[in-house]
């Protein structure tokens, strides 16, 4: 699918790193294939060393040898960078954007896409975790993205973990939940670990007893094929331990906590997303 495809990536950040690392290492696509561009001369050699793929400081250089763009700069930067190189951009190339709160509109409306013929724009959201291939992306595409051009995307970022496919409606609800996902686990972990010191274990041992306690759930929610209510009577027992512990976990509101964690989140997205 992705054989004969020069994919671009405009910007050489921690993003685009870990996609380029997912599309080699699952041998997707060919380091001379790829093409990254960047503003830091250093960042450009040490992703020419470390991943033996092709670099350059133009914009333009790299858009007119890729037929992919990937777009992977802070969102701040997104219009000023596709203003850079609109007048190259045509209904041959795909645009797929990872900049978070940046709207399809915004991108076809600075590309000119009306005038220039029917150009795929994709906009994407994956998260942190996709910087060790485990990764969780929603992707949605615009009225002139094709099966084939979904399908693309979809190739390239179960590069880095799983996707899903949204309507761009609901982009913001995924940026409340999995976009800001990871720093709610790592806020859990953290407290957990403190827990485990609290009552007597190292932190050594706090840290990887904890750690492993939540990806290897984790692995149980997503492969053990019961919903996360019966994996979670399956580890309470009447009178018991962990019965005490939720009892305690539920008079602290966490279920509560964690819907408005993840409802407030989505609604910061959106306001942020109005004043671009």
């Amino acid at each position: 699918m992705l054989s004969n495809k020069k994919i671009g990536f405009v910007g050489g950040g921690n993003m685009a790193e870990a996609l380029v690392k997912g599309l080699l290492t699952s041998s997707l696509v060919a380091s001379k294939d790829i093409f990254i561009s960047d503003l830091i001369s250093d960042r450009l050699e040490y992703l020419s060393k470390e991943y033996k793929v092709k670099t350059t400081g133009d914009n333009q250089e790299l858009v007119q040898k890729s037929d992919i763009l990937v777009l992977a700069v802070k969102p701040q930067a997104v219009k000023k960078v596709l203003e850079s190189f609109s007048d190259l951009v045509d209904g041959n190339k795909t645009i797929i954007s990872v900049a978070a709160g940046i709207s399809i509109k915004l991108i076809e409306d600075t590309l000119d896409v009306e005038r220039k013929k029917k150009i795929s724009v994709i906009r994407t959201m994956p998260n942190t975790p996709a910087l060790v291939q485990e990764g969780a992306t929603a992707i949605c595409g615009s009225e002139h993205s094709s099966k084939l051009d979904i399908k693309i995307a979809h190739h390239i970022f179960t590069a880095i973990g799983q996707t899903v496919d949204i309507e761009e409606i609901h982009m913001d609800a995924v940026t409340g939940l999995s976009g800001s996902g990871p720093a709610y686990i790592f806020m859990i972990i953290e407290a957990l670990s403190d827990a485990g010191v609290k009552v007597g274990l190292s932190r050594e041992v706090s840290n990887i007893l904890t750690i492993q306690t939540i990806l290897g759930s984790a692995k149980l929610a997503r492969d053990g094929g019961k919903h996360p209510g019966e994996l979670k009577d399956m580890v309470t027992s009447p009178g018991g331990t962990t019965i005490s512990g939720l009892h305690m976990l539920e008079e602290g509101g966490i279920r509560n906590a964690l819907m408005n964690a993840v409802e407030m989140a989505t609604q910061r997205s959106k306001e942020l997303g109005e004043n671009k």
